[in-house]
Order: C-alpha cells, then structure tokens, then sequence
C-alpha cells in the first residue's frame, strides 16, 4: 500500500488518516470514555454520599469532562501534522500557523476551565447534600463556591495572557503590585464589600432563608454573595443590597425571635359596668386558654381609662412558628373576641361631640333655643 506514503501538503496520506481516525474514534466513544471514567468517580463518591443524583452528576461531570477529552486528544492529533509550507500566509502581521496554534490554546483554556467550574460546582453539591440541616455550613459552601470559581476564572486569564498574548506573568503582576493602590482606589466600593461578605460569615448576623428587615424593606434571604446579599420582599420583589450596607446598617432578623407576639386593644364605653367588664375579661381568658396549646403565654387586661373610654389589652406570644400558621391563630382569636363583644352586648367606645346651634331670631330678651345636631 504505497499509496499511504504518498505526501500532500508536506504530510503522508498515512499520517492524515491516523489523525482523522483519532478524532473520529474519540468523537463517536466520547461518551463511553467519559462515562468509564465518570462511573470510576461516580462509584467511589456513592460510596460516602448516597443521595447523590446521576442525572446532576452527568450534567456537572460527564459532559464538561467528554467535551474536554474530545478537544484535548484532537488538539494532540492535528499537532502531529506538518503545517505546510504553502499556507504560510500572514495575516494582521502573524503567521496563519501561529494563529492556528494561539486558537488551540484559547479552545484547550476555555475547555479545561469549564471543567474546573463544573468540579467546583459538584463539589459543592456534595457537600451541601451532606449538611442538608445545617444553615452555617450551606451558607460558607455557596460562598466559597463562588469564590473558587472566581479564583478558577482569574487563573483562566492569566493562561490565556501566557499561552496566547506571551505576556510575561510575573512581571505583569509586579507591575500590579506597583498600581495597587491605583486599582484599589477606583475599586474601593467592591473591596469594601467583598471585605463585608467576610465579615457576615464570620460574624454570622444571619444566614441563606432567613427573614430579615434592613432600612426599609422586610424579606427573605435567597443568595449572599462575594458583593452583595439579595431578599426576596415580602412584595415578591428581588432587591440586591451591597454586604457593606448589610454590615453597616441595623439588620433585624426575624427568623432569630424566640416568639411571635399580639397584641390588640379593645376600647368599651364609660357606660360599660364593672360587673360586665370582669365578665369579658374572664372569657377573654378562657378564649385564651382553649389555645394553650398553641400559645406560649397570653394575658387580659384593663390597661387604660380615660374620657373616651376603658381599654382593654389582649396580647399573646406564640413559637416562631410560620408567618401563616401565627396569622390564622390571631384571625380565630379575633372572630371569637368580636363574638364576646356581641354576645355580651357591650358597647365600644366612639369618639363623641356636641354642636348647638342657638336661634335668637326672636330678640335677645328672648329665651334661648339650641338644638343638638350632635
């Protein structure tokens, strides 16, 4: 078989085959390579982690690895090639063979950092997996996801800055180093809060799924991150709020309440006895106490009397249980306070004034008549 020795284009038809047989054996076993190594991985994290999921584990693992396989055997295989001599035209003043290669090294980077990222990613996953009760440890996973993956893209430009622009890496960041303050002038605001986001894990004020209230808004912790923290508000609204504001300012956090409290005031009449005041506060009490059960500690009381009525104030704490769940108790309590009201006929207290009108039509030395509008 001579014909294989033949040579076009400073390469052997033998030599164009072995490359394009590589290729296309890896393109059509891709998917089994990668899934015999990714099953060897897959065994061996079973093994520790039971409630991971494959079909997770193929979309993080398999595929970015598959891909990577793919670009890095084929990138070795045309390398194994003459470049000839005939195409060795310039384009924007560079040979087309070194743009050809430049473009290997940008494919084969941006290949093997989404691998990374994808690692990263299912790394995390694991890990949460395993701390499904732990709120602390979640919240320090997710952030130290993010910044590895920050760390993974950083490293990604400096290769592409070596491998591609030929820069000289240690000088580049001396001369960093020599602009530092520079750069950290112009970017003060996003060192501040990614000092900030430290702080928060650290000092741990609140953590992802917490209800909290800062400034002016209330809401529900989805996300902190390296810059800033987002809530989901109680208007379903997503706000993204700086770490440093969040470090700065007063943060209440709800989800830290060790009960719910009500309280509501009731205002009866002056005309309302004492007999039927007791009365209504001895069945306020027991309405109360047909809830003990869900009720931590409650109390009735006379609290005020004044010239527009005697108060009365019923509050209650409750567990920190589910805003919802508080919210239909205080409603049946109401409703059955509303019905005592009713049922003892007691009337509350409204603000009451009087306007007389005098008629002297009839001379000044006649008596005065006034009606009462009201």
């Amino acid at each position: 078989m001579d014909f294989l020795d033949n040579i076009y284009f400073e390469n052997t038809i033998k030599s164009y085959l072995i490359v394009l047989a590589t290729i296309l054996f890896v393109l059509i076993f891709k998917r089994l390579l990668s899934r015999y190594i990714a099953s060897l991985i897959y065994h061996i994290i079973k093994r520790h982690w039971i409630n991971i999921d494959r079909k997770q584990f193929v979309e993080l693992i398999v595929n970015p690895l598959s891909t990577f396989i793919v670009i890095t055997i084929s990138l070795i295989a045309i390398d194994k090639l003459n470049f000839p001599a005939a195409w060795n035209i310039r384009i924007y003043h560079r040979p087309i063979d070194l743009l050809l290669v430049k473009t290997g090294y940008i494919i084969f980077i941006v290949a093997f950092v989404k691998l990374i990222v994808s690692l990263v990613h299912f790394i995390s996953l694991i890990l949460q997996q395993s701390n499904t009760l732990d709120k602390e440890h979640n919240q320090l996973i997710i952030f130290f996801r993010d910044f590895f993956k920050v760390i993974t893209y950083i490293a990604g430009v400096l290769l592409f800055l070596k491998a591609v622009m030929n820069v000289n890496i240690g000088a580049l960041l001396a001369g960093l180093g020599i602009a530092g303050a520079a750069l950290a002038l112009a970017a003060k605001e996003s060192i501040e809060n990614i000092i900030a986001s430290f702080i928060i894990f650290l000092d741990k004020p609140f953590f992802t799924g917490d209800t909290v209230k800062v400034n002016a808004f209330s809401g529900k912790i989805e996300r902190i991150g390296l810059r800033s923290t987002r809530i989901r508000t109680n208007e379903k609204t997503l706000i993204t709020v700086p770490n440093k504001q969040m470090v700065d300012s007063v943060v209440d956090n709800l989800s830290f309440r060790s009960f719910r409290r009500s309280e509501t005031k009731l205002e009866f009449s002056q005309k309302t006895t004492p007999s039927a005041l007791s009365n209504f506060i001895g069945e306020a009490k027991n309405i109360l106490a047909k809830r003990k059960d869900q009720l931590s500690s409650y109390s009735v009381l006379a609290t005020d009397f004044t010239k527009s009525g005697i108060t009365i104030t019923t509050e209650f704490f409750a567990t920190p249980i589910p805003l919802d769940d508080f919210n239909k108790i205080k409603e049946g309590i109401l409703i059955d306070l509303m019905g005592l009201v009713q049922e003892a006929k007691i009337e509350l207290a409204t603000s009451q004034s009087s306007i007389n009108i005098y008629n002297n039509d009839a001379g000044d030395d006649a008596p005065s008549k006034s009606n009462s509008i009201i």
